[in-house]
């Protein structure tokens, strides 16, 4: 008996793009754009397209001019950087972010010692819900630019945050699918993240503040001009103008894209540690894998414009 081993190779179905094996595009860098050193500290990659961690850098001093682009090319060039050994403050904090801009409050997440400051406090008796790969805010109609985010308290095990490149996942899409895509917008949702842990007064009292509001599929990004995959599944209900099951399917599909590890960096918190990322680039994923232990957090965020 002869066996037809092409066959063997053909699959039933067409699988997510997230989970084809072989090959990625890896791509780190916009087009035309060159890879150059860096003068004012030192910067050791962690991922082939995503994350850095930056040594000589103080978060404690003020930013000179020269500093503060050298850090934002690494920003874009690398999406997340990592900063170590940083006994900084919540003020120290404040002051690094609002060089790329204006701090953004947000009314639906426990404050820290300012309205500015987030704090993620989590342990036995409060679970934590971030363990979702999503982008921050985009129920927003202009999302955060980016987050400085830093461990005060971190577990002795577990705990760490995962990002991935956007425009890493948009690459390896089939040109079929990134075709489909171009042009279509999505209705992104305060509630569908929030109502896992909110009783349904706080969410009903805050949904006239925070209505449903659209973003494009594919974002471009405003200084680097990529193309990025701007849907998440914390906060994309549904593509407007599809039917709700063809909307459905498609968004498990790019859903799936952030899943794949080659556009991935996971980061090993460490005491004084503190991440920057571009929240028009990536999505993250916070690892809860510490209980019993505590693990709190606090972050900043900065203001940012209406993608397109």
């Amino acid at each position: 008996m002869t066996v037809d081993t092409r066959a063997l190779l053909r699959p039933a179905r067409v699988p997510d793009p997230g989970i084809l094996e072989g090959p990625r595009v890896l791509r780190r860098l916009s087009e035309g754009v060159e890879s150059r050193p860096y003068d004012l500290f030192t910067l050791r990659p962690l991922g082939r397209v995503i994350g850095a961690e930056i040594e000589g850098v103080d978060l404690a001093r003020p930013l000179t001019a020269p500093l503060r682009a050298e850090l934002n090319r690494a920003l874009l060039e690398w999406k997340v950087l990592f900063f170590r050994d940083q006994d900084i403050t919540s003020e120290h904090q404040r002051a690094f972010a609002r060089n790329w801009g204006e701090l953004e409050t947000n009314p639906l997440l426990p404050k820290g010692n300012s309205d500015e400051v987030t704090r993620f406090a989590r342990d036995a008796r409060m679970p934590a819900f971030e363990n979702i790969w999503h982008t921050d805010v985009t129920f927003r109609p202009n999302p955060a630019l980016g987050s400085v985010l830093r461990l005060v308290r971190v577990p002795p095990q577990g705990g760490d945050t995962m990002w991935a490149d956007m425009a890493a996942a948009y690459d390896n899409l089939p040109a079929g699918v990134r075709e489909r895509i171009t042009g279509l917008r999505a209705v992104h949702d305060f509630v569908p993240g929030f109502v896992r842990f909110s009783d349904p007064e706080f969410l009903a009292a805050r949904q006239a503040e925070f209505p449903p509001v659209e973003h494009p599929v594919v974002r471009t990004h405003p200084e680097t001009g990529r193309r990025t995959l701007f849907v998440n599944p914390a906060f994309t209900t549904h593509i407007v103008g599809l039917p709700r099951e063809e909307s459905d399917e498609l968004l498990r599909l790019l859903f799936v894209q952030a899943h794949v590890p080659e556009f991935q960096v996971r980061f090993r918190w460490t005491e004084n540690a503190v991440a920057f990322w571009d929240n028009r680039a990536t999505q993250h994923y916070a690892v809860n894998d510490y209980a019993p232990h505590a693990r709190i957090a606090e972050r900043v965020a900065i203001a940012g414009d209406r993608p397109y």
